[in-house]
């Protein structure tokens, strides 16, 4: 149904050119590294190489036509005039300056970088009840990682080896992919929002943040959680209960119609009052989809505003460098009246 609701939003004559593996997989259902999909008001043709084209012929029921692609430059042209196509809109944040430019000389009509990405964005943002089963499922794989690595964790072990083993459990439990390259740091590495797993060894009283996902049937899923091993200071609670209570509050107040920057103050303002607000650089949250990073943002400058059907995060941290650092992420599914917390993994500070 994904293609005709984007066919609903063109007039005759024109036609949407969807390029990106993202797009052209939310609207067919079907995975593939190349293709093409072109959109009119009543045609959908699909051009795909010969790697795919048996697969994409058995799997995709909402295209019209399914074609074996030999040459974009003679074919696309071909099925401009044939289905008398007069304006193009292709993509703008997927498609290269150089890929486009070669579009305008090749197509036979006006090529313009507009429109497509917002109607797939806006289309892509809410979540139907199959696409959130799928990201509950993607989920639920990596609840269940958590609950072995935490039979994993001690000292000795790595970073990167606690990262390896997330991954590994993953995809060995249904997993088609993770969702972005797992972070496992942990002690002063903690600090560190993006740190990369290294071949630090856990020492005892090290925070350790986990932040990664699992994918399934295209869907992504995000979670992150900070434990302990062996023991920790009294500002690591401290620090710890204020980024727990900051989530809390954010989530407490999301629902439909609530400004973004709304929901990110909620948990900014309790890291702020407890002194630590210059110590939580990054937005609250993100939409989370087909991609790991989609709309809307939950950030101080977003101007968006909560819709049902929405997938955020809800992710408030704070890092004191040289020191160490606490990240706790959960994933919202937004409704009328507040939200559905799609993760249900343990938050209270664990010391393993």
């Amino acid at each position: 149904m994904n293609i005709k609701k984007l066919q609903m939003q063109l007039n005759v004559g024109e036609a949407f050119l969807v390029v990106s593996p993202e797009n052209r997989r939310y609207l067919t259902g079907f995975a593939s590294s190349d293709g093409y999909l072109l959109v009119t008001e009543n045609e959908a043709v699909f051009l795909i190489d010969s790697r795919y084209i048996e697969a994409a012929q058995n799997e995709i029921k909402e295209c019209s036509e399914i074609v074996l692609l030999k040459s974009f430059s003679e074919q696309m042209p071909e099925y401009i005039e044939k289905l008398g196509i007069k304006k193009v809109f292709t993509e703008s944040e997927k498609l290269s300056v150089s890929e486009f430019m070669k579009m305008q000389k090749i197509l036979p009509c006006e090529c313009l970088a507009e429109k497509t990405d917002e109607a797939v964005n806006a289309l892509r943002r809410t979540k139907c009840e199959e696409e959130k089963k799928k990201i509950l499922e993607a989920q639920a794989i990596a609840e269940k990682a958590f609950d072995h690595i935490l039979g994993f964790i001690k000292e000795g072990v790595t970073e990167r080896e606690i990262a390896l083993t997330l991954d590994f459990f993953m995809l060995r439990n249904g997993a088609e992919c993770v969702s972005f390259e797992t972070i496992a740091v942990s002690g002063k590495n903690s600090s560190m929002p993006h740190g990369v797993p290294s071949y630090k060894k856990i020492e005892n009283g090290d925070f350790i943040t986990m932040d990664y996902g699992a994918v399934v049937g295209g869907y992504h899923s995000d979670m992150t959680r900070t434990v302990a091993v062996g023991g920790v200071s009294s500002k690591q609670a401290e620090v710890y209960e204020t980024v727990l209570n900051a989530q809390k509050k954010s989530l407490e107040i999301l629902k439909a119609g609530v400004a973004c920057k709304d929901a990110d103050a909620a948990a900014r303002d309790v890291i702020a009052k407890a002194g630590y607000g210059e110590f939580f650089g990054h937005g609250t949250g993100h939409g989370v989809g087909i991609e790991i990073h989609e709309e809307p943002r939950v950030s101080p400058k977003s101007a968006q505003t909560l819709q049902i059907g929405d997938v955020v995060t809800v992710e408030p941290g704070i890092y004191l460098p040289s020191e160490f650092g606490v990240r706790i992420e959960d994933m919202a599914f937004i409704t009328e009246n507040g939200c559905e917390n799609l993760t249900n993994c343990e938050k209270k500070l664990i010391i393993l």
